[in-house]
């Protein structure tokens, strides 16, 4: 009979741990107030959602009113007049205006300006590289985020640079840093 009470004390005790970790890491995931699954919503940001807005080459504002810079992307000023921002900014245009977007993120969340950092996937298209892959942008790596796509991200910039590809034959001076 005393080993029958032994064995739940010992399990209580096995347990508690356990059980106080899962209720740490839950508190975590809504410390921001962004939750952890209803709504669609992730550790940083929606999942999904609708584009209303695109400001350029490289960003774009949610139906939200939440604004999305493009993880390992860099795209020409518009306002500085860069050669090929415009038709950067046409391109994000074409594909994510108006349109259901799903967001992924990396380490950060945000950037100084309290922009959402994420890549972006329309349908079967992943946007990011596809501005790198067809000479629109640039590979920007700012670590944490993005280590684990960099190397692809830079192959295909180097492809486009290689066969002229957007910026790389349009522009006399292309400044990727």
């Amino acid at each position: 009979m005393n080993g029958s009470r032994v064995r739940p004390a010992l399990a209580a005790a096995l347990l508690r741990p356990a059980l106080a970790a899962a209720l740490l890491v839950t508190a975590a995931c809504d410390a921001d107030g962004r939750g952890g699954g209803s709504g669609g919503a992730g550790r940083c940001g929606p999942e999904t959602a609708t584009v209303s807005r695109v400001i350029d080459g490289d960003t774009v504002e949610l139906s939200s009113g939440e604004r999305v810079r493009y993880l390992l992307v860099d795209t020409n000023e518009l306002s500085s007049n860069d050669c090929f921002a415009t038709e950067a900014r046409d391109f994000n245009v074409s594909v994510v205006a108006g349109r259901e977007v799903e967001l992924t993120y990396d380490e950060e969340c945000t950037d100084d300006f309290g922009r959402l950092l994420a890549y972006v996937r329309v349908g079967d298209r992943d946007l990011n590289a596809l501005l790198v892959e067809r000479g629109y942008a640039c590979v920007l790596f700012i670590p944490p985020n993005g280590t684990e796509r960099v190397d692809e991200l830079r192959a295909l910039e180097r492809i486009a640079e290689s066969e002229r590809q957007g910026m790389w034959g349009a522009c006399e001076e292309v400044a990727c840093d």
